[in-house]
Order: C-alpha cells, then sequence, then structure tokens
C-alpha cells in the first residue's frame, strides 16, 4: 500500500518529517498586560501538536502599532521573546519545527487598542468590519492614511520582528500579507486610493510588501521565510475583489520566483465566488504553474483532499486549521485513519485551558 502523499517527508529548504502543517490561527489566549504567550498554556498547546511538519503559530503582532485583537500575543518586547523561547525549546524537544506568523492587522484595528488615535492604514478608507475589543465587537472606524514615515517605521518593525524571531529560537517566520490584514490592504485597490509610490498601480501597490521581505532577508536567511496570500477574498474582511486583485497576485507570486523563500501559503477562497466578477475559484491549480518553489495551500481540507492536491501536483504542503484544534494527534489520526473529534467554536477566543489543551488524543479518549 502507498503511503499516503500528507505523511511523505518534504526536503526542498525545510526539512520535515511529513506535509502536515498547523495553520496560523488566532485563538486570544495572551491574556496578561504584556501580550505574552505563557508557560501553561501556550507551551503546551503547541508541543501537543509537535507531530506536524511545521507549525505556524498564531499571527503574532510587530509592534503596539500592530494589534487589533484582543489577548493575542506579540513579538516586539523583550518579555514576549522570552516567553516564545519556552515553547520553541519544547517543540523543538519534541521532534517538531516551528514559525511564527508575523502580522500587522492595520485598519482592521479599533482606537481602543492605541490609546484612541485611529489604527494605521494605506488610506483613510473604512473596512466596515468588526474589531474585537475587550468590550466586545465594535464597528471598525475610517483610519490614518499611513505617512512615508510610518511606512519605514512599519519596514523596521518586521524586520525587528524577524531579529526577534531569531533570537526566540523559531526556524523561520511568515510575513502575514492575507486576510484583509495591511499588506493586503494596500494590495487591494478598494482599500488603497494612494497616489504616491505606494498606490496606483500594481507595483507600486506591492511595493510596501517586497520592501519588508528585502529588509527582512537580510537579518534571517530568506529560505528561512513564508509569505501567505488569499487572492480571491471577498466581501470579508473589508476586502472587495476588483479586475486587477487576481493579475495584482500574479504579479507577486511571479516576482517570488526571484527569492528563494521556504514558502508561498495560498488559501482557497473562504466562501463561494463561483459568481463574483474577477475571483478565481481553484487557487492551488491557478498559481501551481506561475511559481517555481514550494507551495502551501490551506482552507477546507481533509485527509481525502489533502493527499489528492499533493499527488495531483498542484501543492506541496497542506495547512490544516480547525481540525488541528480539536485534533491535536492529527498526523497519528491521518496515519491510522481515526475519525476525527470535533471542535467547539464557542471556546476558539475565549480565555484559559477549556477548547485549547483539553482535546484528547484519540488514544485517550477511545
Amino acid at each position: 500500500m502507498n503511503k499516503q502523499a500528507l505523511l511523505t517527508p518534504f526536503y526542498k529548504n525545510l526539512d520535515l518529517k511529513n506535509r502536515v502543517v498547523m495553520a496560523p490561527m488566532t485563538r486570544s489566549r495572551a491574556a496578561n498586560d504584556g501580550n505574552v504567550p505563557t508557560e501553561d498554556l501556550h507551551v503546551p498547546y503547541y508541543t501537543q501538536r509537535a507531530s506536524a511538519g511545521l507549525i505556524i503559530t498564531e499571527g503574532s503582532q510587530v509592534s503596539k502599532d500592530a494589534v487589533g485583537y484582543i489577548n493575542t500575543a506579540g513579538i516586539y518586547s523583550k518579555e514576549q521573546v522570552e516567553g516564545w523561547k519556552k515553547i520553541t525549546t519544547a517543540v523543538h524537544n519534541k521532534g517538531g519545527k516551528i514559525f511564527i506568523q508575523l502580522w500587522h492587522v492595520g485598519r482592521m484595528s479599533h482606537p481602543d487598542f492605541h490609546d484612541g488615535e485611529l489604527p494605521l492604514a494605506p488610506s483613510a478608507l473604512n473596512p466596515n468590519a468588526k474589531s474585537y475589543t475587550t468590550e466586545g465587537f465594535k464597528d471598525t472606524v475610517t483610519p490614518k492614511a499611513m505617512t512615508i514615515e510610518d511606512i519605514k517605521q512599519t519596514v523596521e518593525d518586521f524586520k525587528n520582528a524577524a531579529i526577534n524571531a531569531v533570537e526566540a529560537g523559531f526556524d523561520g517566520v511568515e510575513i502575514h500579507s492575507s486576510n484583509g490584514y495591511l499588506f493586503h490592504q494596500f494590495f487591494n485597490g478598494t482599500s488603497n486610493i494612494r497616489t504616491d509610490e505606494y498606490g496606483g498601480n500594481i507595483e507600486n501597490r506591492t511595493r510596501f510588501f517586497f520592501e519588508v521581505l528585502d529588509v527582512m532577508k537580510a537579518v534571517i536567511p530568506q529560505e528561512k521565510i513564508g509569505v501567505r496570500f488569499n487572492p480571491s477574498l471577498n466581501d470579508m474582511f473589508g476586502i472587495t475583489l476588483d479586475e486587477e486583485t487576481i493579475p495584482t497576485f500574479e504579479y507577486i507570486i511571479k516576482k517570488l520566483n526571484d527569492y528563494d523563500l521556504a514558502y508561498v501559503h495560498l488559501s482557497e477562497p473562504f466562501n463561494d465566488v463561483s459568481n463574483v466578477p474577477f475571483a478565481v475559484e481553484h487557487i492551488a491549480k491557478h498559481f501551481r504553474p506561475l511559481y517555481n518553489g514550494t507551495l502551501m495551500i490551506n482552507a477546507g481540507f481533509n485527509q481525502e483532499s489533502g493527499n489528492k492536491v499533493i499527488e495531483n501536483g498542484n501543492a506541496d504542503l497542506v495547512a490544516f486549521g480547525k481540525p488541528f484544534i480539536s485534533n491535536p494527534d492529527l498526523l497519528e489520526r491521518f496515519e491510522h485513519n481515526y475519525p476525527l473529534a470535533e471542535w467547539d467554536a464557542d471556546t476558539f477566543y475565549t480565555p484559559g485551558k477549556e477548547g485549547y489543551i483539553d482535546y484528547p488524543k484519540y488514544s485517550e479518549a477511545n
């Protein structure tokens, strides 16, 4: 019997024991003043899942300006770095690999996180979405259009976050350029109406992202940098597709062939885009021919479809999100074809152990 494609090792720029990746997921468990990952919650959460070929952490803000959700861990302070060190050490002791996702939410934030100041964005356009604050969900506001100085400072923030990630012992970093957050806001014509060198055409709207990538590869080897995109995101997180959306991502992906990255991480559509003008329905299939490096795909995959997308040559790695929440032993369940446990969506973002580190392994539950 042939071994499942998901369970085969992968060695291009990464040395992974299998092709099952734990996707980055916000879990809001850093419920302390410094947004520090904790030994009693984050360490067991990630080590329970160390059998994954690669773990990508929850999005971790690169600065105080980058915050947009309550209780999310950062990677800009000494205390945060020390907290992450305990996690990377524990994961490595279990034979795992772990990247940290570097995050700036841009306009998907709220003044409550910034001492009453407006969140930063490419342009002063309200995403008309919700921000999850200490007082619950609140309507987003019209953000502050970033000055050139703001952009340069944010480039530095990502560079410093990469330096901190190395200090914290991570195997690499993933730039969160997806899901309607800051980089995605720059890419999209409905959120970026700038008329300077950061707006107006595809090259300009992607300039900020490539500036960040270029400074980061000066402080961390580029083969330890992954990037994440959601090309067909529409009518979510304040993003609306237009005629230049897919061509923008095609430009980015082709240009990334000039780099030697760990991977490009793409999401299949989060919602039905079959009748949406300009959308691409099958992301892996569309972008695979455009990119020569390692392609990771996520969103809605199960064991069968995960194996199939690799077998068909449309991806090299598959990232699983919610299945990893309720199945810390997801790898072993795939290996033995055990049924998967259901997740409890009510505890995705609540503080404490419940729904975080108390899901049993199959062997313990049966």
